[in-house]
């Protein structure tokens, strides 16, 4: 068992669903749990922080099918100070599209920085619709595969382990186009500036 570091990869971490994950997983795990969010000035801090753990769990989006600029540079920075005994990783990501192995990319990247870097590699979560899900009642099955992955690695028995909404791909599309829309509408965008690939004027 012992103590998990939890870090966050999130770009924008402090308000981020992955910040939500990391609350349930501490919240699932029964030993102690430290957590981080990866920021430009905390680098060190926490390859400081992962000597003497026996774990690490990195929560972090799917960023352009593949992992956030913001776990990059941090593993960057790992890379030349990482701590003598490597603690095991294990991985929770979350990414908005239906479909769960779109993470299956991200893992991968993370299981070949592993590899070169020697750490040994752990139990994953890959989660599907993690923009909405936590504000459905399908949220129960996210919790409940964040206790099996916290047992997983308590237990350290690795194991691969998906979530998504069990909804057809055209309710979610329905559903997915209904909450941008309102969420441009909030923020004074309308569904036509959202359709154009002008980002600015």
């Amino acid at each position: 068992m012992g103590k998990i570091l939890i870090i966050n990869g999130s770009p924008r971490a402090p308000r981020s669903n992955s910040r939500q994950y990391a609350e349930l997983f501490a919240k699932a795990y029964p030993d102690e749990t430290v957590y981080f969010n990866i920021t430009r000035a905390n680098h060190l801090e926490i390859c400081r922080a992962m000597e003497g753990v026996e774990n690490v769990l990195f929560v972090f989006p799917l960023y352009a099918d593949g992992i956030p600029v913001t776990l990059l540079n941090f593993l960057k920075t790992l890379e030349e100070n990482g701590p003598r005994h490597k603690p095991k990783v294990s991985l929770l990501i979350n990414c908005g599209f239906m479909e769960p192995e779109q993470n299956d990319v991200a893992v991968r990247i993370m299981g070949l920085y592993c590899r070169e870097n020697g750490y040994p590699f752990g139990s994953v979560l890959e989660i599907g619709s993690g923009e909405a899900i936590l504000s459905t009642p399908f949220r129960i099955l996210v919790r409940s595969k964040i206790r099996k992955l916290a047992s997983a690695i308590m237990r350290q028995t690795d194991r691969s382990l998906k979530v998504t909404m069990p909804i057809t791909k055209r309710m979610f599309l329905k559903a997915s186009t209904s909450y941008w829309e309102r969420y441009g509408k909030r923020n004074g965008i309308t569904k036509e500036q959202m359709a154009t690939m002008k980002i600015e004027e």
